[in-house]
C-alpha cells in the first residue's frame, strides 16, 4: 500500500513538471506572459494605426512575436507604407518593424 502512494505520488509529480515546462517559451515558441504581451503591444499598434486619418488602417494586419511586429496587407503608396512602419516603431514594447505591405 505504501508502494503504491509514493508510486502516485511520482506519477502526479511528473505530470504537474510535463504541464508547466509546456508553458515555457522557446525560440519559436512564446510562453504565457510573452503572449500576453504581444497581444498588448499589437492592441497598441492598431489602435495608433486607426487614429492615423491619412491610413487605410482596416487593410493592415498586424502581427507581433516576441517585440517584433509584421505589418502586411494593403496600402496606397509607399509613404503610407513609410507611414504605418513610423507610427508602428513609435509603440511602446516593439522592439523592430518587419514591412510586408504591398502597394494597391
Amino acid at each position: 500500500m505504501k508502494l503504491m502512494r509514493i508510486l502516485t505520488g511520482m506519477v502526479i509529480a511528473a505530470v504537474v513538471a510535463l504541464s508547466v515546462s509546456a508553458c515555457a517559451p522557446g525560440p519559436t515558441k512564446e510562453g504565457t506572459g510573452g503572449y500576453i504581451d504581444d497581444t498588448v503591444i499589437t492592441t497598441k499598434v492598431k489602435a495608433e494605426l486607426l487614429k492615423d486619418a491619412t491610413l487605410k488602417s482596416t487593410e493592415i494586419n498586424v502581427e507581433t512575436f516576441k517585440g517584433r511586429v509584421q505589418l502586411s496587407g494593403f496600402v496606397s503608396s509607399s509613404q503610407m507604407a513609410s507611414r504605418a512602419v513610423s507610427i508602428t516603431r513609435n509603440v511602446k514594447g516593439v522592439t523592430s518593424v518587419i514591412n510586408n505591405m504591398q502597394i494597391k
